[in-house]
Order: structure tokens, then C-alpha cells, then sequence
């Protein structure tokens, strides 16, 4: 049975169909006339007061749909490109990236917890028994390990080269935690191998009383580093729930719109480890006070935070999800009404 909003929207759409076919036809056509583009000008204007009254009185429906398609046609037929990129920089860093992290920040913080857990729990069970802790090599490699090897890392490459390789290892990381987060393992997966490797170098480090040493050199670079890590496999896997639980929309739109919004989680992920692996190869490892240079870290950790809590609760309180605007994303795929 029709409701009264139904019969109205076919009233609505019988009584434009004219109109908006001439407004399609118009946007389609490779040249226009002065007096065309005056038209199609005309016709756009009014085909979007049609769509903001269906979307005021009915919310999402075909016909809703069906002008946005057709507005979207003649709105390139008008502009004839998309905006510039350099336009578009400042929507994305200070709405749609900190939108993106804001949603995850629950669960990046239960990532952060766990993975301090896991790595606690496997550094004094290693600790705990001389016999495992020499599993792991000779007593010789141990101490080598523990008095050169472990400090040698952050100095035995110039300090560009030994940063850009960090950044860019940890960037591909990071990257492949959302984009293989529909699994729901490989997030898991990464999370539990590096709590366990940071687990079983505390655990030789405190064999031979150096585990403060390890501490400090983690410090500068990892506050930041480790955060990004646990935001990539945060936004990895609202991807997989996504697909687990879409809510009224299907799982192909629901990962849609969950893939488009947390890549963007992704490529603002890139910017930070860059600060991240600039402070591990040209902080780290200096001769400075250890007040210093943690402090640096931790700077470096409170901007991806003022970020993520301060700009991305303003831009989810202005309706932003980190998703793309209907405009950029392509129109929804039409229903039969």
C-alpha cells in the first residue's frame, strides 16, 4: 500500500519528468549554444530545489536517486573537471582524515592495551626461564645483542637513508593493515608478531639489566610509530565488521563506504609515520638528554591526538565520516521503487 509521501513523489516526478529529461539531455550533449548553457544553468537550479524537497520530505528514493544521477551528469557538463587537488587538501587533513580517525579511536586505544599486554605477558615468560631465553641464541650472541646490537641499529646508517627506510616499511605495514582488514587476521596477525618480537627483546634486554636502555631508545620514535600501527589495524577492522555487520545496507555498500572512509585513515597514516621515521633516524639515536628527546616523541604523538580527539570531534559533529561527498563517490546505484 502507497503512502501519501509516495503518491506525492510520483505527482512530483510525472509532473517534472519533462523538464528533468530536457536537463539530461542537455548535460549530454558534447556542445552547447550560449543560450543552452543558460538553460542547463536554469534546469540544474531547479532540478536541485526538486532534490532537496524529496530529500526533506522522503529522505533516500529512486526518485531522489534518479535526479541525483542526472544532476551529477550536468554538473560535470558545467565544470568540465573535477576541483583542483590543492583545493581539495584542505577538507581532507582538517575534516575528512580527522572524521576517519575520530571513529576508530575506541578501538585503536583496546588495540593499544592489548598489545602492551601481549607484549608484557611474552617478555616475563621469556625472562622468567633461562632455558627459553637461551633458545634464543648463544650466550655470546645474546650479550652482543643486549651491550651493541640493540643501540648499533638507531647509528650504523645515515640518518636519512635509516629514515626513510623506516617510513617506508612501516607505511606499507600500516597500509596492508587496511587494506587486508576485511579478513579480520591480518590485523591480528601483525598486532600479535610485533607485541611478541617487542616482548622477546625486552625479555633479553632484561637478562643482562639493560631493559632501561631498551626503553629509552623506544621511546622518541615508537610513542608515535606504535599509535599509527594500532590505528591502521583499528581501521582494518571496522572494514572487516563492516562486512560482518552492514546494518540495513548491503555488505557490498556497507564495505564500500567502511573502505572509502578508512583508507583515507591509510594515506593520512603515510604523513605521520614520515614524522615518526624522521624522529627514529634523526632523533633516536642522538647524543642529546633523553628529557629531550622523548619529549620530541611525545610531541610528535599529541599532534596525530589533536588530531584525531580534538579536529575529528568537531568534524563528526559536522556530519564528516571520512568518507568521500556523494559528488566524488558517484551516485548511489538505484533501486526499483
Amino acid at each position: 500500500m502507497r503512502t501519501v509521501n509516495q503518491v506525492d513523489l510520483d505527482a512530483l516526478a510525472a509532473a517534472r519528468r519533462a523538464e528533468w529529461e530536457r536537463l539530461d539531455e542537455l548535460s549530454q550533449r558534447r556542445r552547447l549554444t550560449g543560450e543552452e548553457v543558460d538553460e542547463l544553468v536554469a534546469r540544474y537550479q531547479a532540478a536541485s530545489a526538486d532534490l532537496a524537497d524529496i530529500k526533506t520530505s522522503a529522505g533516500r528514493t529512486p526518485q531522489g536517486d534518479h535526479v541525483s544521477t542526472m544532476l551529477a551528469r550536468a554538473r560535470l557538463a558545467l565544470t568540465g573537471a573535477s576541483d583542483n587537488v590543492l583545493r581539495q587538501l584542505p577538507r581532507f587533513f582538517l575534516h575528512q582524515l580527522p572524521a576517519a580517525l575520530h571513529r576508530v579511536r575506541w578501538t585503536t586505544l583496546a588495540i593499544a592495551l592489548a598489545f602492551l599486554a601481549t607484549a608484557a605477558l611474552s617478555a616475563a615468560w621469556i625472562a622468567g626461564d633461562p632455558a627459553v631465553v637461551a633458545t634464543l641464541g648463544s650466550e655470546a650472541q645474546l650479550e652482543q645483542y643486549a651491550e651493541e646490537e640493540f643501540t648499533d641499529y638507531y647509528t650504523e646508517n645515515p640518518a636519512a637513508v635509516f629514515a626513510g627506510m623506516v617510513w617506508t616499511n612501516n607505511a606499507w605495514i600500516a597500509a596492508q593493515c587496511v587494506l587486508f582488514g576485511v579478513t579480520g587476521l591480518f590485523p591480528l596477525y601483525v598486532l600479535v608478531q610485533n607485541a611478541v618480537g617487542v616482548g622477546t627483546a625486552a625479555a633479553v634486554m632484561t637478562a643482562y639489566d639493560r631493559l632501561d636502555v631498551m626503553i629509552l631508545y623506544i621511546l622518541p620514535h615508537g610513542l608515535l610509530e606504535l599509535t599509527c600501527i594500532f590505528v591502521a589495524a583499528a581501521a582494518g577492522l571496522h572494514v572487516f565488521w563492516a562486512w560482518v555487520a552492514p546494518g540495513p545496507r548491503t555488505r557490498g555498500a556497507a564495505l564500500a563506504a567502511e573502505g572509502r572512509a578508512l583508507a583515507t585513515v591509510a594515506i593520512g597514516l603515510v604523513f605521520a609515520l614520515a614524522i615518526a621515521g624522521a624522529v627514529e633516524g634523526f632523533v633516536t639515536g642522538q647524543p642529546w638528554p633523553w628529557w629531550l628527546k622523548i619529549g620530541i616523541g611525545a610531541l610528535a604523538l599529541g599532534v596525530l591526538l589533536f588530531w584525531m580527539l580534538v579536529l575529528g570531534r568537531r568534524a563528526a559533529r559536522a556530519g564528516e565520516t571520512g568518507d568521500l561527498t556523494e559528488y566524488e563517490a558517484g551516485t548511489p546505484t538505484l533501486v526499483a521503487g
